[in-house]
């Protein structure tokens, strides 16, 4: 989310995008949200320019990143944050995200190994080898938000009062096996 505002000096848009980010901050921690779940993520103030290239005023803005569990209470979150500032407050962008991917990771990793066992007996039989140990294993993969590409589907049973839903994620992961000829 952020807070903008426009004054003809720096020291009123700062000051008033101050109290405005003060209201919005307070509204969401009165909606149950953690000081510490809602952070700074980017200041700005920069000057606007009149038809002529003059300084016509300044517009001030402080971002904030607010991280939240409760997936059916993102519009109730938007709801009190315009209800604090109106239409100085802008949406930025919303993501969800998985908090334990742990679980997952081991998932795709074991799905991944097996995959590579298959590929490399499958390429050993092929040049009349037998595979020996293994020499090395490399691991990579994205930040990406995840889905388990498992057969199972979760439901979230998540519902908005204005339509944000999470969809589906998914998590790349890619592991590199080297084995010895026996």
């Amino acid at each position: 989310m952020s807070v903008g505002h426009d004054a003809a000096d720096v020291a009123t848009a700062v000051a008033e995008v101050a109290e405005r980010t003060d209201a919005v901050r307070a509204a969401l921690r009165e909606q149950g949200v953690e000081a510490a779940d809602i952070q700074t993520s980017a200041v700005n103030v920069y000057p606007q320019y009149a038809d002529s290239m003059r300084v016509a005023g300044y517009r001030a803005s402080h971002s904030l990143t607010v991280t939240t569990k409760d997936l059916t209470g993102f519009g109730r979150l938007l709801n009190a944050a315009v209800g604090a500032v109106g239409n100085d407050l802008g949406l930025e962008q919303l993501q969800f995200d998985i908090a334990d991917k742990l679980p997952l990771l081991e998932r795709a990793r074991e799905l991944a190994f097996a995959q590579a066992r298959q590929k490399a007996d499958q390429l050993a039989a092929l040049a009349g080898q037998s595979l020996g140990s293994i020499a090395a294993v490399n691991e990579s993969f994205g930040h990406i938000p995840i889905r388990e590409l498992a057969a199972k589907s979760v439901s979230l049973g998540f519902d908005s009062g204005i339509g944000v839903t999470p969809g589906d994620q998914t998590v790349e992961l890619s592991l590199e096996v080297r084995w010895s000829w026996a």
